[in-house]
């Protein structure tokens, strides 16, 4: 039987039914996720036994199902964070808390024109898409093909197909960049300090770089390389740590682990240039 084609990606909560070849999540009763494509006639394998896909399509999101065996599922779309945490990986993505902030941080909204690199998995790349909305852009840079490609992959699935404000070009980003303009730039890179430079050229006064970097030397290089030029200000770097909690009726009490440190991340303003 041949595949269903693969439908535009309905946010949680769509009025419509679950139909096929939409992507949806799969949740036992453990809280394992299990992110699947229906397909009509066919069936999800799991540990719990076999799903079929016809007892799911047509019904409403926040449904249950039953598998072979009898197990129960809960059937819901999947969320960005989801999309981030089940897609295929090449790179580290950027998690969801860290995506946020760099929105935020970073003041991305409708209508920004984002440079991005590296692209990764995409997670980050989804991330800013949505926060431009279609009046928006985002260049993504990625100097790994084998990188390139799941990010491709994991952003054209994630959108029902490719955003045609995404523009995802393979090189190194210190060398694209010329010809570029832009009022984000977002590096999630091993050494952003040597794209700081550069960047002066590409980010219109007033504009926000933003960087993602995991270890405390790379920040000591960056935030060097931001203080000596100034036409950079405004800098600022922060992590932020997310911890759980369980909450069982009069039962309340921090969760064991949390999501520490993943990343700092780092912020400035690109500042006007002095007249001589």
């Amino acid at each position: 039987m041949s595949e269903a084609a693969p439908v535009a990606p309905r946010p949680p909560g769509h009025p419509d039914p679950l139909a096929d070849g939409e992507r949806v999540l799969l949740i036992d009763r453990k809280g394992r996720r299990y992110l699947t494509t229906l397909q009509a006639g066919q069936a999800y394998h799991y540990h719990g036994g076999a799903v079929a896909y016809d007892d799911i399509i047509g019904r409403p999101e926040g449904s249950r199902v039953r598998s072979a065996k009898g197990t129960s599922l809960l059937v819901l779309r999947p969320t960005a964070a989801d999309w981030t945490l089940k897609g295929k990986r090449g790179a580290q993505v950027v998690y969801p808390k860290d995506q946020a902030m760099i929105v935020g941080l970073a003041d991305i909204g409708p209508g920004a024109e984002v440079v991005e690199a590296g692209a990764g998995s995409g997670a980050l790349t989804s991330a800013l898409l949505r926060a431009v909305g279609p009046s928006g852009r985002v260049v993504s840079f990625e100097l790994r093909d084998d990188h390139a490609d799941i990010a491709e992959r994991n952003v054209t699935e994630r959108f029902g197909g490719a955003p045609p404000n995404w523009d995802l070009r393979r090189g190194d980003v210190a060398e694209g960049l010329a010809g570029l303009s832009c009022d984000r730039l977002v590096l999630d890179l091993l050494e952003p300090d040597r794209v700081v430079d550069a960047a002066l050229a590409v980010l219109r006064p007033g504009g926000l770089l933003c960087a993602y970097t995991p270890t405390v030397p790379q920040v000591m290089r960056l935030r060097g390389a931001l203080d000596a030029d100034a036409r950079w200000g405004h800098a600022e770097t922060v992590e932020t740590l997310v911890r759980g909690w369980h909450v069982d009726g009069l039962a309340v009490r921090p969760n064991h682990r949390m999501v520490a440190h993943t990343a700092f991340l780092s912020t400035a303003r690109r500042l006007a240039d002095e007249p001589d």
